[in-house]
């Protein structure tokens, strides 16, 4: 199992990832309630205390896993408008073994991710979370899937940098951390058996890495990282220093619903093939697959400093793809949603403009030639002309189910794109003799579905459909245009707060 992976591969852009991670801690529970009741219990934030009944056997039957998630640079995000982050490939892993497309939520500012799994909007939360006392009031988690230790990073203006917690309790010198963070738990934690240590609380909006580029930028004398961060953002930012450690061996995993055991026993089977502590000495067990995503994510070299710019990150590449101003443009000029747009083209192609399909559609939106108004099929490599083309389709297709909800009458238009108009007809048509409303796109997904069964096709129109394929097309492009409607919402609000990070999220 642990060789099984060696030809995984991974593409040349590694050294851009931009390390963030969710807090963790090792914490004595009786303690950590006491200074959770200190602070008013406000602790999370969490409204929905009560979890629905949605479980490993409900996921299966809706097709689909939903993982909340934080946009950063090792949880989710998008580079040249394809989907990458550690947590995104390992619970993409889990999705794909058991059958599921996954649907990503990125959390919003103004969203609460406890709030957003107890409620069943989603399904599991894989953000680099540490079990906490906290926490562990409102969600269950999984078996382990990663062990760090919390280390005080120092400014390189701090002379003579302390060796150990004593020594820097007696300089007075503040660590700086979020208040609604494991790492204020763990210094509390601390200040019981160190007199002198001090904590400065600063907003939950201020995430680990914008906390280290602040240390790094001499704005502040000292804060609280885990390990594989630290180690990852020196790669990419100048004027840190290791310091002594907080706290070692604190356990990360995902967390669930506390109703949910048929998918905790799931999670854990899978998480077992790839992380577990192995003989006398509880030494841990990587599979092959876990290291490499660990090497991708948290050990890349020093070409990352080449690439990391925070100021300008955005303005070279797009919030969503390398192709967002022309999409967004094109897209106005016809009066359609750009984010659409840019979510069908990452699943025809994944922004490849040099695609061909083995039935030869072309380019960026796999444009049928015979269907295209371009006489020269080799102007359809080109993306401007590749763009143009594939929004004046959909745009027809848009017209022709106008007289439907938005939400139906994207889905039936994406169906035709993929499927061709003839299959969603055979769909709409076995709806009604099916005493069904065809105007719902669940009733024609239902019916795309029997189009695979011979006693339905056979007296369909147009025959065979697979119609598994467009049916999980059309729900992957409206999942990812949620997600990027999240990611550009959390961007417009990171830029107003002028932080760094991917693109100035906070996780």
């Amino acid at each position: 199992m642990y060789e099984k992976f060696n030809n995984y591969r991974y593409p040349a852009f590694l050294g851009i990832l931009m390390i963030v991670f969710s807090l963790s801690a090792c914490i004595n529970k009786g303690d950590v309630d006491r200074f959770v009741d200190e602070i008013n219990d406000k602790g999370l934030d969490v409204s929905v205390k009560e979890p629905v009944d949605r479980n490993f056997a409900d996921i299966k039957n809706s097709g689909t896993l939903r993982m909340i998630t934080r946009y950063s640079s090792n949880t989710y995000f998008l580079h040249q408008g394809i989907e990458w982050g550690f947590e995104y490939e390992l619970v993409n892993e889990f999705a794909k073994e058991n059958d599921l497309a996954l649907d990503i939520l990125v959390v919003g500012p103004d969203e609460n991710p406890y709030d957003m799994l107890n409620s069943g909007e989603g399904d599991i939360i894989a953000a680099n979370y540490t079990i906490t006392p906290e926490r562990d009031k409102y969600v269950d988690f999984t078996r382990a899937y990663n062990i760090v230790d919390q280390l005080l990073i120092y400014s390189e203006s701090i002379e003579d940098p302390p060796k150990t917690l004593e020594e820097h309790a007696q300089r007075e010198i503040p660590i700086t951390v979020r208040r609604n963070s494991s790492y204020y738990y763990r210094l509390r934690e601390l200040q019981k058996k160190i007199d002198g240590l001090k904590i400065n609380m600063v907003a939950n909006d201020k995430d680990t890495e914008s906390l280290l580029f602040d240390v790094s930028n001499g704005d502040i004398e000292a804060t609280v990282a885990d390990d594989n961060i630290y180690q990852a953002s020196s790669k990419y930012m100048s004027g840190l220093v290791q310091g002594p450690t907080v706290s070692e061996s604190d356990t990360i995993a995902w967390a669930i619903r506390d109703n949910a055991p048929e998918l905790k026993t799931q999670l854990n089977r899978f998480l077992y093939k790839h992380f577990r502590f192995g003989g006398d000495d509880g030494t841990v067990k990587r599979s092959t697959f876990l290291n490499i995503l660990r090497k991708r994510y948290f050990e890349e070299g020093p070409q990352i400093a080449e690439y990391y710019n925070p100021e300008t990150k955005i303005e070279r590449s797009g919030v969503i793809s390398p192709y967002d101003d022309m999409i967004r443009s094109l897209s106005d000029s016809a009066g359609v949603d750009w984010l659409m747009i840019t979510s069908m083209v990452a699943q025809e192609t994944k922004f490849n403009p040099e695609s061909e399909s083995w039935a030869g559609a072309i380019g960026l939106m796999q444009v049928m030639p015979r269907f295209s108004e371009v006489e020269n099929k080799k102007m359809l490599y080109d993306e401007e002309t590749n763009l143009r083309e594939g929004i004046r389709i959909i745009t027809e297709h848009l017209k022709h189910y106008s007289y439907m909800d938005s939400t139906n009458q994207w889905a039936f238009a994406l169906a035709t794109y993929n499927a061709g108009p003839g299959h969603v007809a055979d769909a709409r048509r076995l709806a009604i003799d099916q005493n069904k409303n065809p105007n719902e796109w669940e009733n024609a997904s239902d019916a795309l579905l029997k189009l695979m069964q011979r006693k339905y096709y056979k007296d369909a129109r147009y025959g065979f459909c697979r119609g598994i394929e467009t049916v999980r097309y059309v729900k992957e492009v409206l999942n990812r245009h949620r997600t990027y409607e999240s990611i550009l919402a959390a961007s417009d609000s990171g830029k107003q707060k002028k932080l760094p990070g991917v693109i100035g999220i906070f996780n």
